[in-house]
């Protein structure tokens, strides 16, 4: 397979991860609304979400890809938080590179994509 195949496989990895995504944080708007979770546990939760569709968006990848999985499960979870990085500077959020629970953040999706291409 290419290099450009498996690229594209990544960006389909990229996708998936993404539309996991806006299903889980819809289901927890949806529960912080009805149940008023605090945003202790809304910040852990996104994180956990973030964590999880990278997991699986590198395991879809890693299945297709066949070769050095860990490597592009790698390439997804880094792409997937610098893509939210970006969009979260552009709609204006404050956004602190240097921030610990930014790094946390990225460090953990990094680690998801790797283990979910590791294991896949």
């Amino acid at each position: 397979m290419s290099v450009g195949r498996k690229f594209a496989v990544v960006v389909r990895g990229l996708i998936i991860a993404y539309a996991v995504t806006g299903a889980l944080l819809a289901l927890l708007a949806f529960m912080v609304f009805r149940f008023r979770i605090s945003e202790s546990v809304t910040d852990a939760a996104i994180v956990a979400i973030y964590v999880i569709v990278t997991f699986i968006g590198a395991f879809v990848t890693g299945k297709k890809v066949r070769e050095k999985k860990f490597l592009w499960g790698l390439l997804l979870g880094t792409l997937y938080i610098l893509i939210i990085s970006v969009v979260a500077i552009a709609i204006g959020q404050a956004f602190h590179v240097t921030s610990t629970a930014n790094i946390t953040t990225a460090a953990l999706c990094v680690g998801g994509g790797l283990l979910g291409g590791m294991l896949s």
